[in-house]
């Protein structure tokens, strides 16, 4: 960072990315906010500017001390531990210096052996137990898909379903199985603890939706282009196990689209506005890939001009739109991904190509599709636009 980019940030002034210090009071208070920073999504701590913005420059010996406070931080203060890169930089006759963060790949951070911070817009707080367990989920190390459910068992499972899926999957009767079901389940993580994991009630659970009210898939269609307005065309809470919600949810959007003219002849009934194929993929990778510790749902949202499908959470550690349109994924939910292979009539693969398969349908069809990651409200985006 040269003078002129250190001048044009602070010119933009704090935000989740950007944190501005005259000066630090203790070496904890340095922790925290790299743990902040850390467990959030990297940026740099700007030490010699005050909140205004106003460059007060640091001495000769508080740069020697912070340096050593930096390095016994990142070493001793924070676990796991931490890198980060500093840089002092001249402003007329002051010198200030920048601490840049990366974003954490180790997830979650602990500070000075108790607390663990996160970033709220240009301040910090300590995270929430759902905020651990999404930083443990972005880190690999929790999944919650295989989490139990409270006050589930075996009589929320459809055990007809499951026995169809079964059967598809390993060519076999699960009656001629010599194995109690219970176990068959625990095997396959859709129980434990004799409660149905989350991927064992949203697969297969008779109303998933009474336990997990906060999944369900919220569908509208606007009048106009935006969303405020006191009155809707049509809308549904879509309910029920993954297969039902995919197949609601694409109902849904077939009824609500237009059905257009391109090459075919006139006595046909024409096609869809947008490809059936490219809905499909962004609908159930919404599904799948969606972040299941953060209580919100999923949403279908059709205006004029637009259709939007929004499925909570950022996309997962180190990955971004970019890498994705190249066929790079992550499973946030493995469980849920196993499932969704041998499940009858949801047209899902597992192999990280559902994006490619949007943009190469989109294309076709002469449709425009933006891929956008709201890591501020923590959500993703697909957007087909109408013409």
């Amino acid at each position: 960072m040269d003078t002129l980019e250190l001048l044009e940030l602070i010119e933009k002034g704090e935000d989740s990315q950007t944190q501005f210090k005259e000066r630090f009071e203790s070496i904890d208070a340095l922790a925290a906010e790299i743990c902040a920073f850390s467990n959030s999504n990297g940026g740099d701590i700007i030490v010699g500017v005050s909140d205004d913005g106003d460059i007060t420059g640091l001495e000769k010996d508080e740069i020697h001390k912070l340096n050593e406070w930096v390095s016994n931080t990142c070493s001793q203060k924070i676990d796991p531990q931490v890198n980060v890169t500093t840089h002092n930089i001249k402003y007329l006759d002051k010198i200030v210096m920048v601490i840049s963060v990366p974003m954490g790949s180790n997830k979650f951070y602990m500070a000075n052996g108790k607390d663990i911070w996160v970033k709220v817009g240009s301040d910090k707080r300590r995270a929430k137990r759902e905020e651990i367990q999404r930083l443990l989920q972005s880190s690999g190390h929790l999944y919650a898909d295989e989490m139990p459910v409270d006050n589930t068992n075996l009589s929320d499972f459809d055990t007809d379903l499951f026995k169809s899926f079964y059967e598809h999957r390993v060519h076999e009767k699960l009656e001629e199985l010599d194995i109690p079901l219970e176990k068959i389940l625990s095997n396959l993580k859709l129980m434990a603890d004799g409660k149905l994991t989350l991927a064992g009630l949203l697969a297969f659970g008779k109303k998933p939706e009474e336990k997990k009210p906060q999944f369900v898939i919220k569908a509208v269609r606007f009048p106009g282009i935006s969303p405020a307005v006191s009155e809707y065309e049509d809308s549904r809470d879509i309910s029920g196990n993954i297969a039902k919600t995919f197949e609601a949810g694409k109902s849904f959007l077939i009824n609500n689209l237009r059905l257009v003219q391109k090459d075919q002849h006139f006595n046909t009934t024409g096609i869809l506005e947008i490809p059936e194929i490219a809905l499909e993929e962004a609908l159930v990778n919404a599904i799948v890939h969606r972040n299941y510790f953060i209580s919100s749902n999923i949403r279908i949202f059709i205006f004029d001009n637009r259709v939007e499908i929004i499925s909570p959470g950022a996309l997962p550690n180190t990955i971004n739109v970019e890498s994705i349109k190249l066929g790079i994924h992550i499973e946030r939910n493995p469980i849920l991904v196993s499932m969704l292979k041998d499940l009858e009539d949801i047209p899902y693969r597992g192999i990280g190509t559902g994006i490619q398969r949007i943009m190469h349908e989109c294309k076709n069809a002469g449709t425009t599709v933006d891929f956008i990651e709201d890591k501020e409200n923590e959500q993703f985006k697909v957007i087909f636009h109408r013409n």
